[in-house]
């Protein structure tokens, strides 16, 4: 398998220093800066948005992986686009009926689309979009907050995700990540990794990204 991404989320860095949180992991090696986009209904907490994903694209070169845990995703697609999103994620729970119509729209903006699941739900849902997506992302915690605890059962999701998927998709792991739990990851053919607390929290950033590796 080619390289492993790794994709620090923002979410546990400290938000009063951002620019310097974003240059540190930068600099430690990430590969992607990944933006975890709340709204209070879709999922229990509300965390940031557009000007914060503008004000991001000015101050790091990495890809801004932009997960959009939200109701209504298209309504606000074209404005995380326009601020600089490089990966758009959205979760299939929120897009019943209109993720065909999204993912044509995204891909004409040259932007690469994601889609989401959340741990209770069935990865079949995903079988007639994987070869029409850049990625996968499944969740190991309920989305919403950061710092909650790996559930391996949904981790087992990437097996069976990547026994079907097409050449070149990535298939990406959020919630609970660790050195640990990030290998069972990708012995199951994950190859991204998303990792908050695991990553900001270490004494050694640069150490830690590694380890994910």
């Amino acid at each position: 398998m080619s390289k492993v991404i790794i994709s620090p989320s923002i979410l546990s860095a400290d938000f009063a220093n951002l620019q310097r949180d974003v240059e540190i992991v930068e600099r430690a090696g990430a590969d992607w800066l990944h933006v975890d986009v709340m709204d209070g209904h879709f999922v229990p907490n509300i965390s940031i948005g557009i000007p914060v994903v503008k004000s991001l694209k000015k101050v790091t070169k990495i890809p801004l992986d932009v997960h959009l845990m939200i109701e209504n995703p298209m309504k606000y697609i074209p404005a995380f686009i326009d601020a600089g999103a490089d990966i758009v994620t959205v979760h299939y729970e929120a897009c019943v009926g209109n993720l065909k119509d999204i993912i044509s729209y995204v891909r004409s903006k040259n932007c690469k689309i994601g889609v989401s699941i959340k741990p209770a739900t069935n990865p079949n849902v995903l079988c007639d979009y994987l070869k029409l997506i850049d990625l996968v992302l499944v969740m190991t915690v309920e989305p919403g907050f950061g710092g909650q605890k790996f559930m391996p059962d949904a981790a087992k999701k990437v097996e069976y995700i990547r026994s079907l998927a097409p050449e070149g998709l990535i298939i990406q792991v959020d919630g609970g990540i660790n050195a640990q739990t990030g290998k069972i990851c990708k012995d199951y053919g994950a190859n991204s990794l998303v990792a908050g607390n695991y990553i900001y929290k270490s004494d050694d950033i640069a150490n830690a990204i590694s380890s994910l590796r």
